[in-house]
């Protein structure tokens, strides 16, 4: 996006105000001498990550939240295997939640037999009770310093597709970057490595890096839990976008502060659309996540809802000129709990490719809008009573967006703050429905819920003193060796584990 000022000297000084702001907000200085290449859907990124490997020299980092233990992940997981036959040193982080139910223990162990270095983010423990709230998001490859991929697809056979049996393929965005950010890249890999155990040598990430490679400017945004630097960002952009912004987000869920940019630019005149998915296997979430679109349609911002099987992606590309490719979507996980990762380029050529990529995607979808009645509706679609089954998928994303959406239905509830969709009402009736017979229980038959609150105070309370006690071990250990840096986390966890 480009910000105007009065004569040159007012456009430099604004240009430059926006580029500290950016860096500010997202942690992430700009890096210049950079080629970046839009990819598609798995048929453009798939073979790009392959190639890599099966190029790969020295080292190779892969990070995923889910690899799926079918054709495509077997495809990989032969290449990994082969590259480290060759004496390529390979690294590869997954997510315990993202891969539980989803990849076997053996998929695993054929890896580390092979000789490549793999490790499982955040596995629960029972000295953690909220652990699971933090995840690793990020889908990354970077190989040799010299080429970097980030995307929003995670490996499986779904983001392939089956032609024969008519089954399309989800819809997908990532990026290939060659140049000094992948240096960054490399770094952002490192960054989450260590904690799941020792961190990589210095010299192996400085190693052979590719160096300038092109003329485009970047921003590698590494974000960690609990830091909000995408949020930041994501509405630093709503708030200096001058024409167009144009979102596409897998599993939506707006925080009210977010809501209100989107809100404030769409009434000053801004070009506002959002794309999301329209199929998902959970019935209630459809007409759930349709009532968060209200007070966006009613203040000028369009939505559009993907008719494919899934709509993976998260992007956005504003004024011709800014664009954000990666894996974090527009909810609260993404901003607050999760590790996620993404390339911010700033670049007229790339915008353009971005929106004509945008511009073609609605024309598989559907637009959404309010009714004579107010109501959010997709004209021509048929009236019915109850929530309907679609044929997407992607459900645990989608559950995690759907929960937001039924705790903000009930805070505002509560605070009176804003007109409800009938979805909403039945959801409403049903939570007070189910606070009352609590109540009723607490009454009769206290024990009910006694006796689980009391387990899980022990559960907590205990989890806080083997914390505690763990961290006394480990200082009287460092103290006798003369190291007073104690501390215990996920990075020591791991190491027990291996």
């Amino acid at each position: 996006m480009r910000l105007e000022g009065n004569g040159h000297n007012g456009r430099e000084a604004v240009r430059v105000l926006a580029e500290g702001a950016f860096s500010r907000a997202a942690g992430a200085p700009l890096i210049g001498g950079n080629r970046v290449r839009l990819l598609k859907d798995a048929k453009e990124n798939y073979p790009a990550w392959l190639d890599a490997i099966g190029n790969a020299k020295r080292q190779i980092h892969f990070e995923c939240y889910i690899i799926h233990e079918d054709s495509a992940g077997r495809e990989f997981a032969a290449a990994l295997i082969e590259s480290a036959g060759r004496g390529v040193r390979v690294r590869v982080a997954y997510d315990w939640m993202g891969g539980f139910g989803k990849t076997s223990r053996s998929f695993w162990k054929n890896l580390r037999s092979a000789g490549i270095e793999v490790r499982c983010y955040n596995p629960p423990h029972l000295d953690s009770p909220l652990g699971w709230v933090s995840r690793d998001h990020r889908k990354m490859l970077a190989v040799d310093g010299e080429v970097g991929f980030i995307a929003g697809l995670c490996v499986g056979d779904a983001w392939v597709g089956d032609p024969a049996r008519k089954i399309e393929p989800w819809r997908d965005t990532g990026v290939e970057v060659r140049g000094n950010a992948v240096a960054d890249i490399e770094r952002a890999f490192a960054q989450i490595w260590v904690t799941m155990g020792t961190a990589i040598p210095e010299p192996e990430l400085a190693g052979e890096a590719g160096g300038p490679a092109g003329g485009t400017s970047v921003r590698v945004v590494a974000t960690v839990p609990m830091t909000a630097g995408m949020s930041r960002v994501d509405e630093l952009v709503a708030s200096l976008a001058r024409k167009r912004l144009w979102l596409t987000d897998a599993y939506y869920a707006g925080i009210t502060s977010y809501v209100q940019s989107l809100k404030a630019a769409a009434k000053d005149g801004i070009d506002v659309r959002l794309l999301v998915p329209n199929g998902t296997d959970i019935p209630l979430l459809r007409p759930l996540s349709r009532a968060g679109y209200r007070p966006l349609l009613e203040s000028g911002v369009r939505i559009f809802e993907w008719n494919g099987p899934m709509l993976h992606a998260k992007t956005a590309v504003a004024d011709g000129h800014w664009a954000r490719v990666g894996s974090s979507n527009l909810n609260v996980s993404s901003w607050f709990g999760n590790y996620e990762l993404d390339l911010v380029v700033e670049e007229e050529q790339f915008a353009r490719e971005m929106e004509q990529m945008y511009l073609q995607d609605l024309t598989n979808a559907t637009e959404i809008v309010l009714d004579r009645r107010r109501r959010v509706t997709a004209p021509g679609e048929p009236p019915h009573r109850g929530p309907v089954m679609t044929s997407g998928r992607g459900s645990a994303g989608r559950a995690a967006a759907g929960a937001l959406r039924i705790g903000s239905a009930v805070g505002a509830a509560f605070a009176d703050s804003r007109v409800f969709e009938p979805v909403e009402m039945r959801l409403l009736g049903a939570a007070g429905s189910l606070m009352f017979a609590l109540a009723i229980l607490l009454v009769f038959l206290p024990a009910i819920l006694v006796y689980p609150a009391v387990v899980v105070l022990v559960w907590m309370g205990g989890a806080l003193l083997y914390r505690a006690y763990k961290l006394h071990r480990k200082h009287r250990e460092d103290s006798a060796a003369g190291d007073s840096g104690a501390r215990i986390g996920p990075a020591a966890r791991q190491r027990e584990e291996l």
